[in-house]
């Protein structure tokens, strides 16, 4: 029995150690860096779920965007290039060619299941 369990633990321990890892990539306009409670900055909108989130995963704070417009940089973000690049320089430029590959769709290609969620414009 315990030659058994032995093997269970093991076994289920290699599963964990294969598994890919969650990203959850959370994107808002006008987000400033003390708005979430995960600075450790005390303000009024409490965000208890996403503290949670930043406390148990790993936490990127020096990422910038590259433009200072919704569109473009949300552009910028998805495909991993310069908007400029591709004719999505303000707002009213777009959409996205169909040409450019995107985060999700080079996350799909590693085995990861995407989904999107808000306004993206693109």
């Amino acid at each position: 029995m315990r030659s058994l369990l032995l093997l269970l633990a093991c076994a289920s321990l290699t599963i964990a150690a294969e598994r890919q890892p969650n990203i959850i990539l959370i994107y808002s306009d006008d987000h400033g860096w003390a708005d979430l409670g995960a600075q450790g900055v005390d303000k009024d909108i409490r965000t208890p779920n996403l503290d949670q989130l930043a406390k148990d995963g790993v936490r990127f704070n020096r990422g910038y965007v590259s433009a200072p417009q919704c569109v473009p940089s949300r552009a910028g973000v998805m495909t991993g290039r310069y908007q400029q690049k591709f004719g999505v320089e303000d707002n009213g430029k777009g959409p996205l060619p169909l040409a450019e590959v995107t985060i999700a769709e080079r996350l799909k290609s590693a085995g990861y299941v995407t989904g999107q969620v808000g306004k993206w414009h693109l």
